[in-house]
């Protein structure tokens, strides 16, 4: 059987497999796999590699497929080059969007809280690979990580050494019209990092005050952090440029956790939004049925 066959067969006609589903429990969506999501959902390259094979490009086709309309790779800069032009044409022919990827992330180091010269020659090397990676791939944002708190400086000289660099980097991308997305991180999965929420990331995108300078909004992480989620992007909406998504507890796909993320999806939709949700979670099973899974998962939330 041929992976549309099997997925449509899956999800428009309600076949029961092993989703995690009670016998006898409703195992439809109200879309067919086709019709396109209603906002950007993003599923990383290789996560439907058991339907689509290993080539980023089957996969990027795939999708489209299913009716997604923005992909993400977090490791898109490490790709080599040719690869990098061909998964932006491969976009660019289905009108899909790229999200955020992973620019600077160095959990152990100390780096945007030091006014340290050397740091910044180092991360402004980034960037400009970054702007590079973007021209050939139509990527609109890189994402940052600002890395360790020092222990001994006091936390507000940190706070403006963190604004004062992001602030440089913000005006080196001017130009190119990229734009740094800051991720705040929970302390349980990542102790140590001085970005951890949303109001503290709000607050220094306001003081960077550059349009280059926003935030990735990861729902796990702040569900773990802070909750109060629709809150909270209300509150920072003018600064947030992309989502992250996955379910507490397990960061896995909406619907094996916590998170109500029809009313979320909802609520954004409401308030128009247009970019990427980048689906950065595990499944909750192996294999083609895990990878079914998901897909009906997404159709549930989105049937708002």
């Amino acid at each position: 059987m041929d992976r549309r066959r099997f997925i449509a067969g899956s999800l428009a006609a309600g076949t029961i497999i092993s989703t995690g589903l009670a016998e006898g429990e409703e195992t439809t969506v109200p879309a067919t796999p086709t019709t396109p999501f209603k906002l950007k959902y993003a599923p990383d390259l290789g996560r439907f590699r058991e339907h689509a094979g290993n080539d980023p490009i089957d996969g990027i086709k795939f999708m489209h497929e299913q009716g997604f309309s923005a992909v993400f790779d977090n490791g898109l800069m490490g790709k080599p080059q040719d690869l990098q032009e061909k998964i932006g044409t491969a976009l660019q022919e289905r009108n899909m969007e790229l999200g955020p990827f992973v620019l600077y992330a160095d959990f152990g180091k100390e780096s945007m809280v030091l006014n340290d010269a050397d740091i910044r020659k180092e991360l402004l090397a980034r960037i400009r690979n970054g702007i590079e990676t973007a021209k050939r791939t139509g990527v609109k944002w890189a994402l940052m990580v600002p890395g360790r708190y020092n222990q001994r400086m006091d936390w507000g000289y940190q706070t403006a050494n963190v604004i004062d660099n992001l602030r440089f980097f913000a005006e080196a991308c001017e130009e190119s019209g990229l734009v740094i997305v800051l991720e705040p991180l929970n302390k349980r999965d990542h102790p140590g990092l001085f970005l951890t929420s949303m109001p503290q990331s709000y607050a220094i995108c306001r003081a960077v005050n550059h349009p280059c300078c926003k935030i990735v909004d990861d729902l796990y992480h702040q569900q773990i952090t802070e909750g109060n989620l629709i809150p909270n992007i209300d509150n920072a909406w003018s600064e947030i440029a992309a989502f992250h998504l996955g379910d507490n507890p397990g960061r896995r796909e909406p619907g094996t956790g916590e998170i109500n993320y029809r009313n979320i999806f909802k609520h954004l939709h409401k308030k128009g939004y247009q970019g990427v949700l980048c689906m950065e979670h595990g499944i909750s099973r192996d294999g083609k049925e895990g990878e079914v899974a998901l897909l009906k998962a997404y159709r549930e939330c989105d049937a708002f």
